[in-house]
């Protein structure tokens, strides 16, 4: 059954629809409330970055090399490569001394436009360190070597690291082995397929890092989200979402690709996650918004942050409003 989360209005009549599912969970991972089904299978895209680089500050690697909160929060990264993330990997590069060669994400252009036309207009060309993941893929070949694992072959299910970084998310989101089910991310590695529930449980864990039994784990999240919090610019850039809730010190956010997005609450001690299920990022602030404003959330800087960054009057070209946006759900309680 379709469950709208967002419609598009141009001259008043819809243009757009978006429909999606969400989850929160309490601090035992029960659903607190819903719109959609709880139970959705994603994958999580990008949202699983977090998550990924917990064996890596678990294995010592922060410590080992002596890392900033900007360098930790750049293996959390879905970054723009503005000149302030390439600056931050480069100084990782330089502590580390491994090759980006050995990434396997592809040469890629910046997402940010104006570094991205700013290296055009200089005769640049494509970089691996310019790739949205580039952060996590460096992060793991650090801890990779550091391990004495294999630099060769990272990127497979097999691997060490990933099987690490595997047996990490399925403890966290509530899971038994097997439960998880693994495709292939677009820059190259696994990544994981599993309900929106496990997903925001997962979260709500890392927002609320006493849950989870294991000391080494627990001490290695509270270091990756307070680097995240430290460093919110390191995580996207400019007005982006991720960013934009990050700065909210109560907040543990990431987006992914493809209409993810997952919060935890500290305070609160909940885990939130939706997907928009057309694939769909553009609605991320309006929805996070609105799940904010449904739940009561008592810091009204951080929503009135969203809807600075995200007005609902849609505009044209030439600066007239044309329409609208406005979110359709309510949350089901439990």
């Amino acid at each position: 059954m379709d469950n709208v989360l967002v419609k598009e209005y141009r001259a008043n009549i819809v243009e757009c629809v978006h429909n999606g599912h969400i989850c929160i969970v309490d601090e035992q991972g029960n659903v607190q409330a819903y719109a959609g089904d709880p139970d959705y299978i994603v994958f999580t895209r990008s949202s699983a970055k977090p998550l990924q680089a917990i064996p890596a500050i678990r294995g010592g690697l922060a410590d080992q090399y002596g890392l900033t909160n900007e360098e930790i929060a750049m293996m959390t990264a879905s970054h723009r490569a503005e000149p302030v993330h390439i600056e931050t990997l480069k100084g990782l590069s330089n502590k580390v001394n491994i090759s980006e060669s050995y990434m396997v994400c592809a040469p890629s252009w910046p997402l940010d436009e104006e570094s991205k036309e700013r290296l055009l207009r200089a005769g640049k060309e494509k970089s691996k360190w310019y790739h949205n993941c580039s952060g996590k893929h460096y992060g793991m070949l650090a801890y990779s070597l550091m391990a004495g694992y294999p630099l060769i072959g990272y990127d497979h299910p097999d691997h060490p690291l990933q099987q690490e970084i595997l047996r990490t998310v399925t403890d966290l989101a509530g899971l038994a082995p097997g439960d998880i089910h693994l495709g292939t991310d677009g820059c190259g590695l696994p990544v994981f397929a599993l309900p929106l529930r496990a997903l925001a449980t997962a979260y709500m864990k890392l927002a609320v890092p006493e849950r989870i039994e294991d000391k080494p784990t627990r001490d290695a999240v509270s270091r990756i989200t307070g680097a995240m919090n430290a460093a919110p610019y390191m995580v996207a850039g400019k007005q982006k979402v991720d960013t934009l809730l990050l700065e909210d010190s109560n907040i543990v956010a990431k987006g992914g690709f493809k209409g993810v997005y997952c919060f935890g609450l500290k305070k609160e001690r909940l885990g939130i996650s939706f997907k928009i299920a057309d694939g769909s990022e553009e609605e991320w602030g309006w929805i996070a918004e609105s799940i904010l404003e449904q739940i009561g959330y008592s810091n009204k800087s951080t929503i009135e942050r969203l809807k600075s960054a995200y007005p609902k009057d849609l505009i044209n070209d030439e600066g007239l409003k044309v329409g609208k946006t406005e979110t359709a759900f309510t949350l089901t309680r439990l």
